[in-house]
């Protein structure tokens, strides 16, 4: 009997670690065997598709959000399967994946429209008729559309006339307060000025209502796609509708008031309500507010997120926060003690651009650009089918060390020298860099200006542990002291 039971024991002990492995593999077999099928003697980029139905996504949730080291994640590939190929294959967010991580494989990936077109996981929470989401001649005008209105220098100049006061308006605020936590303080500011530019709509209960939407948006726009009550992805949705359904509201109440009043709005959203294409057929509701919707996204949750960034790093970095305000202090100056700065100004502010370049690069704040195959396509001997979704990780070049020395310490002067060809793509590359790129960056050197001209800050926790979904940022939202500079 005893026998009989150490048999069973054993047994069930060497099968377990079978039915392990079989399990494991049954993902990437499967895959591999119909590539085999249609494809004959090519091969697939180098890689595993992870469990069944859940790939490596829970192993990329587990990088990024347990672990919170998120860079292992591609540098576990580097490791099993070697750097040359610059691109591995996996299963992420639902569907068998190619990830590109090398200024070679990214370049090839971004600057091939023929061969790649954009795929976001779930297109309606960014828009189907959005920017981020059209192709083609619907893209090249909408885009066109986008950089005279907000990235344009004569839209520049205009910009930073009118966010500076509100900005100088919260550093006063934060400085009565005392103590802040960054994070939620320069969300308030930079949301109220991307909603002046855009919709015109001052803060009201209603715009923290629309703030608080947009976060569960970002929230879900990483998420693993599972549309049932309790997860990410099912409450970005509801807030997508609510977001729908305000700015549908805001549409028609213009069209009535400019079917009595005759006035168009100047902002962002008039301008879409005025587009026409060649055969002067204007945007459709849905159109627009896709449109405005993503255009928020893009330019309120990144340009927060590295502002933020901002404050935590020069508040570990006294030498570069006292170069920065030396700079800084000597424009305000040399402008007869004015405190605002124009477009014009930022050009002679060669020490503050090397700080925004590197809060950009360690902020890391979109780590991924999605495209989708459009046919086969061959690289560097693999081939990437059809339909397959590719993940450009740009976050993967900026914290290389064979790209940048030292690459997560925060060191502005490494813009000494320009960045080596390809390792920098904080806004994406191709023909669909981000449309908002330098609004980005003079809303971070005003931010810079008036915080280090007037203020100094300390952090309650500079130990705080780094959270990196949905955005990289410490977990106590950067708490800190907050007050006047001390006048000497």
């Amino acid at each position: 009997m005893f026998a009989t039971m150490a048999i069973s024991w054993a047994w069930l002990l060497g099968a377990v670690p079978l039915l392990f492995l079989a399990f494991w593999h049954a993902a990437d077999a499967w895959y591999r065997a119909a590539f085999f099928l249609k494809h004959g003697k090519k091969s697939l980029p180098p890689g595993h598709m992870g469990v069944p139905f859940l790939g490596e996504t829970l192993s990329l949730l587990w990088y990024f959000k347990h672990a919170r080291r998120p860079d292992e994640f591609i540098g576990a590939k580097k490791n099993a399967y070697g750097k040359a190929a610059g691109m591995y294959r996996t299963h992420l967010f639902g569907s068998p994946t190619i990830i590109a991580c090398t200024p070679a494989a990214n370049k090839f990936v971004l600057q091939s429209p023929e061969n790649f077109g954009v795929h976001w996981p779930e297109p309606e929470l960014v828009g189907h008729t959005s920017v981020v989401n059209v192709e083609g001649a619907t893209h090249t005008r909408l885009r066109g559309f986008i950089l005279a209105t907000i990235n344009s220098p004569r839209s520049l100049r205009t910009i930073a006339a009118v966010v500076q006061p509100r900005v100088v308006a919260a550093l006063a605020f934060w400085s009565d307060k005392g103590t802040i936590v960054a994070a939620t303080e320069i969300k308030k500011v930079t949301f109220a000025n991307i909603c002046m530019m855009f919709i015109s709509m001052e803060p009201s209960p209603l715009t923290e209502k629309i703030d608080e939407w947009f976060g569960n948006l970002v929230a879900g726009l990483r998420s693993f796609p599972l549309d049932f009550p309790g997860t990410a992805f099912y409450h970005a949705r509801k807030c997508r509708r609510k977001l729908n359904a305000v700015f549908r509201e805001e549409l028609h109440a213009r069209r009535k008031k400019t079917m009595v009043t005759k006035a168009e709005d100047d902002d962002v959203m008039g301008g879409f309500m005025r587009m026409e294409d060649e055969q002067g057929k204007k945007l459709s509701d849905d159109e627009v507010v896709d449109n405005i919707v993503s255009l928020v996204v893009a330019g309120y949750e990144s340009t927060a997120s590295a502002i933020t960034w901002a404050t935590y790093h020069l508040a570990k970095s006294p030498d570069t926060l006292a170069k920065l305000r030396e700079e800084n202090l000597a424009m305000s100056e040399s402008k007869g003690g004015l405190s605002f700065i124009t477009h014009d100004d930022i050009p002679k502010m060669k020490y503050t651009a090397k700080v925004v370049e590197e809060t950009i690069r360690m902020a890391n704040i979109a780590p991924m650009a999605h495209r989708v195959a459009k046919r086969d396509v061959e690289y560097n001997g693999y081939t990437i089918p059809k339909g397959w979704p590719v993940l450009v990780w740009v976050r993967s070049l900026h914290t290389d060390p064979n790209n940048f020395q030292d690459p997560l310490t925060f060191n502005p002067d490494r813009w000494d020298e320009p960045a080596k060809p390809g390792t920098y793509q904080v806004f994406g590359g191709g023909y669909r860099v981000c449309a908002g790129n330098m609004l980005a960056r003079l809303q971070l050197t005003i931010m810079l200006h008036h915080l280090s001209i007037g203020y100094e800050w300390e952090l309650l926790n500079p130990d705080a542990e780094i959270s990196y979904l949905p955005h990289p940022k410490p977990v106590d939202g950067v708490a800190m002291t907050f007050h006047k500079l001390a006048e000497k």
